[in-house]
């Protein structure tokens, strides 16, 4: 069973990368570098419904059943057990993006209520995927390569997502920051998981 779990960051990893090329193959026009991910499954577009069903709910399923891996494979080890709680609350806020769409203009200054939530969701996913790594970064239970490899990441997408808030302001390529903010955190994740596996 644990040795099926341990796979799943992995999986989860490798999944969205395909699940996001895949939807974007049924939206007309769709722009990586201009348009968030979520405009896959924002209200109106061609793959509000497959979006979310091929990405968001088995995403979910994966980050929480490597978070539930974690904790249940090191009971004795409070920061790695508080990785595994993260995992699980991107898994649940994963959840929660797919079930309220965010609005189809990015852009509009009176979000609907379930843009809110989305939006709300899509932050605490950000900051769980923060706090993680800066665990990893500061205990002494890791190897020093992947703490410097989880420290680099943590750079990397505040930095990028700096890079995104700006790229919002002015709408060139908002797509393109968000994808490289996000993209550390999962190749944080895919570390991390070979790492525990080595």
């Amino acid at each position: 069973m644990y040795s099926f779990l341990s796979f799943t960051g992995i999986a989860a990893s490798v999944w969205i990368v395909f699940g996001i090329y895949i939807a974007s193959r049924f939206y007309p026009n769709y722009s990586h570098t201009k348009q968030f991910c979520s405009e896959l499954g924002a209200f109106g577009s061609p793959t509000q419904k497959l979006s979310p069903a091929i990405n968001n709910y088995p995403l979910g399923l994966l980050f929480a059943l490597f978070g539930y891996y974690l904790i249940n494979t090191h009971p004795d080890h409070m920061p790695t057990m508080v990785i595994g709680a993260m995992t699980i609350i991107h898994g649940i806020c994963t959840w929660v993006c797919g079930y309220f769409p965010m609005d189809a203009d990015p852009y509009t200054t009176t979000p609907s209520k379930s843009c809110k939530i989305h939006t709300w969701s899509g932050l605490i996913m950000l900051v769980s995927f923060i706090v993680a790594p800066l665990i990893v970064t500061f205990s002494s239970y890791y190897s020093w390569s992947l703490r410097i490899l989880s420290a680099s990441s943590v750079i990397g997408c505040v930095y990028f997502s700096y890079k995104l808030a700006k790229s919002l302001e002015r709408k060139t390529v908002p797509g393109l920051y968000q994808r490289l903010s996000y993209g550390c955190q999962i190749l944080w994740l895919l570390i991390y998981s070979i790492f525990l596996i080595l």
